[in-house]
């Protein structure tokens, strides 16, 4: 999984089996009743699901490593290889997919937009990063280079925003050339004096490092809408009461609406904000 992006057919077919491993059988020929989808069991307990991995976000996650090193580790091996091969002129980030690709070149560039998303730029006292189109705004926010006046800092760099004495933002230039709420998040973007070179960090992670359980957490909750698979907020405060973890999966059931056979009879939902 973290070089080869795995078919939609193998990934179904194993979350069936966990599917059904879950809500368990009576027998060889009986899979039991699913009462709720596999994407709501993805769901982090928090939102209402069992956190279960959703394997393609997870395939993905694993994927976006190989990226990372790509832009990190430069002069690593695989990455000279894969550079010379497929983006010679131009980055991992902004690169094509070319002529004739291997597939576990594909399968890196499918989760590029993970990269892209939790990536961001430290900026050093010279910066050569260009103004439009990258990530090195306060919490990774970009310029888009599509916004009206953006021919006049095409092909200009970020230290051509910063004042040449000190490192610092050249407040006049920013606030003529913006519009006021892009010049704003310039002007709160931080400029750190230890910081001599433009480093890419992991916005993801406290330590700035790459890590395939801060890109899948990324994935789920900010690059992904799974607004509509969310349940109560509520639910998760199940999992902290102190009582035998079948019962707090038997309210679980109740709390999210996963019906539960008793006596003959469906219960559809019990809401139990009280108990929890």
């Amino acid at each position: 999984m973290s070089i080869f992006l795995l078919p939609t057919f193998l990934i179904s077919t194993i979350e069936k089996m966990m599917n059904s491993f879950w809500w368990g059988h009576g027998g060889p020929n009986n899979r039991g009743i699913h009462w709720m989808s596999w994407e709501k069991l993805s769901m982090h307990k928090n939102h209402g699901g069992m956190g279960f991995k959703d394997l393609t976000a997870f395939n993905l996650a694993m994927l976006g490593k190989q990226g990372w090193i790509f832009l990190t580790e430069p002069d690593s091996l695989v990455s000279r290889i894969y550079k010379a091969q497929y983006f010679p002129s131009q980055s991992y980030l902004t690169s094509n997919l070319g002529h004739n690709p291997s597939y576990v070149w594909r399968s890196i560039l499918k989760a590029r937009f993970i990269v892209n998303g939790g990536a961001r730029w430290c900026i050093g006292t010279c910066s050569s990063i260009s103004i439009l189109n990258e990530s090195w705004l306060l919490n990774g926010g970009h310029i888009d280079g599509n916004i009206i006046g953006a021919n006049f800092v095409r092909g200009f760099s970020v230290s051509s925003l910063m004042n040449t004495s000190s490192k610092g933002w050249n407040q006049e230039v920013i606030q003529q050339v913006f519009s006021s709420d892009i010049a704003d998040s310039i002007l709160r973007t931080p400029l750190l004096d230890q910081v001599r070179e433009d480093n890419l960090i992991w916005k993801a992670a406290k330590n700035g490092l790459y890590s395939v359980k801060s890109a899948y957490r990324l994935c789920m909750e900010q690059l992904v809408d799974v607004s509509h698979l969310q349940g109560p907020v509520y639910s998760s405060g199940i999992w902290r009461l102190k009582m035998p973890p079948k019962i707090k999966n038997l309210i679980w059931r109740s709390v999210v609406g996963a019906c539960l056979p008793v006596f003959g009879f469906k219960i559809k939902e019990c809401n139990l904000p009280q108990i929890v």
